[in-house]
């Protein structure tokens, strides 16, 4: 049995001066020693993650930081990376020494409530010394959760995994459908899963076993092919599907096997479509008529596969932007959680399905894009209008066909 992957789980964010017990915290809250407990300030240096069941919310992502107050050049890039877990965490834990308040601590909270997140602190070390009332009285009035602990007896933690569940976003607990609002129950929906050198040996990837269990979960069928066995599976069904779903580098084979009344899309556009919004995606996509020679594109990949000889963030799409453009681009690609602070210089952006982040780090992506002025694509999305089937691939989702329509 597989577990469930990060992207899927709330991610909640330990946040904190050194030595204020984020590593004691998470230890207690997960019954494990996962992160390394000294009296040396600065134990903690890279983001450590703990994923585990937190009931009744279910699965959970603990991202353990280092300490925002880190000095030295070191620090500076132990922060950095600090700095990083803020675009991706859904909720904030606040971890203070109970008596010590000040600027630092407000400017943690005023930086979770710019991005939106809800906050909870939880005040440690609380049987050496109790939060100040009038604290309490502005955190009360602020309408911010707060609990006392004492990480090394377990004492307040029932308090805490409570206020984390009221805090909570409401889209985590009502996540949207990934394909099951698309396919009605007891339609069908038909998978086209190339197995080529990218595939994983003796299993599939994320997109295409969470989109099974989706079609699952909403009572509609599921057939699963090859693209070169695709035409003999849809003559043989007494009725089209409703949906053909294909892996983006199959597209132009897969569309010239469907018929034209049916359906079609490709995971990374589904995926797209769950973690963020298709629409400034769509923009993107047709910014690629604006592409010159020369100029710079940036390829962000969510996870961090090992990359084959014919790589489709390194390889495939940066030769059909080029076929495209009639002449070379400056493609620059990132991986993982790595997405550059400063967009100015590139042209446009394109993002893959982002299987492997949160739907809060996605919205963030698109949200710094649309900041700095940078149109920002996807890989299903590039290669569908690269190809000439762009309309076709949106056909399954009426905003974002009407965004390109009007657009164009």
């Amino acid at each position: 049995m597989l577990p469930a992957p990060k992207s899927l789980r709330l991610h909640i964010g330990l946040f904190g001066r050194r030595n204020a017990g984020k590593s004691s915290l998470l230890n207690a809250m997960t019954r494990q020693e996962v992160s390394i407990v000294s009296e040396v300030a600065g134990t903690t240096t890279d983001p450590v993650e703990k994923p585990m069941e937190l009931l009744p919310l279910g699965p959970v992502l603990f991202v353990d930081t280092a300490g925002i107050d880190d000095a030295g050049l070191l620090g500076e890039k132990r922060v950095e990376k600090t700095r990083q877990v803020f675009d991706r965490t859904d909720v904030g834990v606040l971890v203070v020494d109970a008596g010590r308040w000040d600027e630092f601590e407000l400017g943690i909270l005023q930086e979770l409530g710019g991005r939106g997140i809800p906050a909870v602190v939880a005040f440690n070390k609380s049987d050496l010394a109790g939060p100040p009332t009038a604290l309490l009285d502005q955190l009360r009035a602020a309408q911010t959760p707060w609990v006392e602990t004492v990480a090394a007896e377990g004492r307040g933690l029932p308090q805490l995994r409570e206020a984390l569940l009221h805090a909570a976003p409401a889209d985590f607990l009502r996540s949207p459908p990934l394909v099951a609002d698309l396919v009605p129950p007891g339609e069908m929906a038909v998978l086209v899963v190339p197995i080529d050198l990218e595939a994983p040996k003796g299993r599939l990837i994320v997109p295409q076993v969470q989109t099974i269990r989706d079609l699952l979960d909403g009572d509609a069928f599921c057939l699963v092919v090859k693209e070169r066995e695709l035409r003999e599976a849809l003559g043989r069904l007494n009725r089209p599907p409703a949906l053909v779903v294909t892996d983006s580098q199959a597209f132009l084979k897969v569309a010239a096997d469907t018929p034209p009344e049916v359906k079609l899309t490709s995971f990374s556009i589904l995926l797209a479509r769950q973690k963020g919004d298709l629409r400034p995606l769509v923009e993107g996509a047709l910014a690629i008529d604006g592409l010159r020679p020369g100029d710079r594109v940036l390829v962000a990949e969510a996870c961090s596969h090992h990359p084959i000889g014919d790589d489709i963030g390194r390889v495939k799409i940066p030769r059909w932007l080029k076929q495209y453009v009639g002449g070379d681009l400056q493609i620059t690609t990132v991986q993982g959680h790595d997405f550059p602070a400063d967009l100015a210089d590139y042209r446009l952006v394109i993002h893959c399905g982002a299987c492997m982040l949160n739907r809060r780090e996605m919205l963030g992506r698109l949200a710094r894009c649309r900041q700095a002025g940078v149109p920002i694509g996807n890989y299903g999305m590039t290669i569908a209008y690269t190809l000439g089937i762009f309309d076709r691939a949106l056909a399954a989702f009426p905003d974002a066909l009407e965004t390109y329509r009007r657009l164009r």
